[in-house]
């Protein structure tokens, strides 16, 4: 399960709208690189693939890439703002380390 806090939420329907097209799929992943081991990657797609598993919100379906949910099964995505701008969080139980801004983690083995 992926789990999205109400800010989190808004915040993705609201880049959402600017798309001017509803029935984007909001699709997260994970890439080799960043500050630590592996990225968090996040946007919209048109599609879904067959390997692809979905998790359906109200007015948000996210699509992963089968092959990256070991990493990212049990996620948790929250979005806040501060004084140095907004951004997305995440809290991942599969990772045995992350980086300070939290867009970077380094898988358990």
């Amino acid at each position: 399960m992926i789990s999205l806090s109400p800010a989190a939420t808004r915040e993705v329907l609201r880049l959402k709208s600017k798309q001017n097209h509803p029935h984007l799929l909001f699709r997260l992943g994970v890439q080799k690189g960043g500050c630590c081991d592996w990225s968090y990657t996040m946007g919209f797609d048109h599609q879904r693939q067959s390997s692809d598993v979905v998790y359906q919100f109200p007015e948000i379906d996210i699509v992963i890439a089968s092959e990256n949910l070991k990493y990212l099964e049990n996620l948790t995505i929250d979005y806040s703002e501060d004084l140095m701008g907004g951004g997305f969080r995440f809290q991942n139980p599969n990772a045995s380390q992350s980086c300070s801004c939290s867009y970077s983690f380094v898988p358990q083995t």
